[in-house]
């Protein structure tokens, strides 16, 4: 079993990622984009087919709109801790008897949880495509909670804290910078959890976690490959379909951020450090919570200040001035609330951290400053629509970029017009989401440093 709980500076760098191709045209790259098939079964679950027959497979990927930030209080980690409880039996099939069919039939399977949604999928061939639903559909309400199942499985998420999160310096430090950033909003709190909270996840957490949002009204259906729209629609009513619809779930109304009118600074010395590094994070709007046009400039922004090796960043710090081993920007444009704009950098050769955090400041103050010029702003525009065309050759990235969207208030619509909205980014948007954006007076640093008897 291959799961990947996204949490941490994990998720941070996944999202960014998904947030840089949702954005991407399908429509106006090229003109045989695939014709996208979106409908919604009488119970209130919501399908999308993306067809594509350049080879004999197909992804199956259930979403669920529900993350870490839906969570209450004091049960941090619980999506996550259901999701792999999700891998446990049925009251038809028994434990791992899903997964060894996958195996049999020569496929993959995968899940991962995040703040605003959880994800499981498996690629096969189109033949084992009903099997898979009828295998998914069975255990969106029919997983067997019982403590022989809850206490094992508890164990494996405290030992995968201690791996991914306690043995490595970066991620603890991601998490208070993380829970620095944010005040009052959940995405404050890790994805995996906190340690003291896990270890108290117990079966009626799990059993009120999953009447509450494992249902049909609460999931997307996002089915990728070698198939047809018309026969996944059948095999889909054949399955999924013949689940009554959950209870209505009120409207996912999380705690709103305060306005941010502090600079704050967060130092994480380890001796497990080996190289130092510096990222300097601001809460902004999402694709979400955006005005018109503000996203889509952010998303320029991110790549053009840092998103790849003809960035400003890159360019002037590793290339030019050498002082950087790896340095750059991101923006989580997929979640469902306010989000997060980074920049981030570590030292190369004999140059300091200090000199780093310096340079990438210097090149945010000179585009607030000056701004940028039509020949960049075109530039980062083909580079975002040359990263799509790489999406769509990745049929689960295609099926990720309609599942993240659509669990997280977006629409089919918005995926396909929003090259029409990036194409009408100008350089004032990109100068003045700077500008309005990155004050230094208001961000979070964070600091990654070496114990002083290690530091040269």
């Amino acid at each position: 079993m291959n799961k990947q709980p996204v949490s941490g500076r994990a998720f941070v760098l996944r999202s960014a990622a998904v947030a840089a191709i949702t954005i991407l045209p399908l429509s106006a790259v090229a003109e045989d984009a695939p014709q996208i098939v979106d409908f919604k079964l009488d119970n209130g679950m919501e399908v999308v087919v993306i067809p594509d027959r350049r080879s004999p497979v197909v992804t199956h990927m259930l979403w669920y709109k529900v993350g870490s930030a839906d969570e209450e209080a004091g049960k941090s980690g619980i999506a996550h801790f259901f999701e792999h409880l999700m891998f446990k039996g049925t009251s038809n099939h028994g434990p791992g008897e899903f997964s060894a069919r996958i195996a049999d039939v020569g496929g993959r399977e995968n899940a991962f949880t995040s703040y605003d949604y959880t994800a499981y999928f498996q690629q096969v061939a189109p033949s084992e495509l009903k099997v898979m639903m009828e295998f998914e559909s069975d255990r969106m309400r029919n997983l067997v909670l019982t403590d022989d199942v809850i206490g094992p499985e508890r164990d494996v998420i405290i030992e995968e804290r201690n791996s991914r999160v306690e043995s490595d310096p970066s991620a603890l430090l991601s998490e208070e910078v993380n829970a620095t950033l944010y005040q009052n909003h959940p995405y404050r709190f890790p994805v995996i959890g906190w340690m003291q909270e896990i270890e108290q996840l117990n079966r009626q957490d799990a059993i009120d976690f999953y009447d509450r949002f494992y249902a049909p009204n609460n999931a997307v259906l996002v089915v990728a490959g070698d198939v047809d729209a018309a026969e996944v629609r059948t095999l889909v009513d054949e399955t999924y379909g013949k689940i009554e619809r959950g209870p209505d779930l009120p409207p996912r109304v999380r705690p709103v951020e305060p306005e941010q009118n502090t600079k704050r600074t967060v130092e994480l010395v380890d001796s497990r450090v080996g190289v130092p590094g510096f990222s300097k994070r601001w809460v902004v709007p999402s694709y979400t919570t955006a005005e018109d046009g503000e996203a889509e400039a952010l998303d320029i922004l991110s790549e053009l200040l840092g998103g790849g090796t003809r960035s400003r960043i890159y360019q002037e710090l590793v290339v030019k001035q050498g002082i950087a081993s790896s340095a750059g920007a991101f923006y989580q444009g997929t979640s469902l609330d306010a989000t997060t704009f980074g920049v981030y950098g570590s030292p190369r050769g004999d140059a300091k951290l200090e000199d780093v955090e310096k340079a990438i400041d210097a090149e945010i103050e000179k585009l607030v400053k000056d701004g940028v010029t039509q020949d960049e702003l075109d530039k980062s525009k083909k580079r975002a629509l040359r990263s799509m065309i790489f999406a769509r050759d990745d049929q689960s990235g295609m099926a990720r970029i309609y599942g993240a969207t659509l669990t997280t208030g977006g629409t089919v619509e918005d995926i396909a017009e929003w090259p029409d909205r990036i194409n009408a980014v100008t350089v004032e948007d990109v100068q003045q989401a700077a500008e309005r954006y990155l004050d230094q007076r208001r961000a979070v640093s964070g600091y990654l440093l070496p114990a002083e008897e290690d530091r040269s």
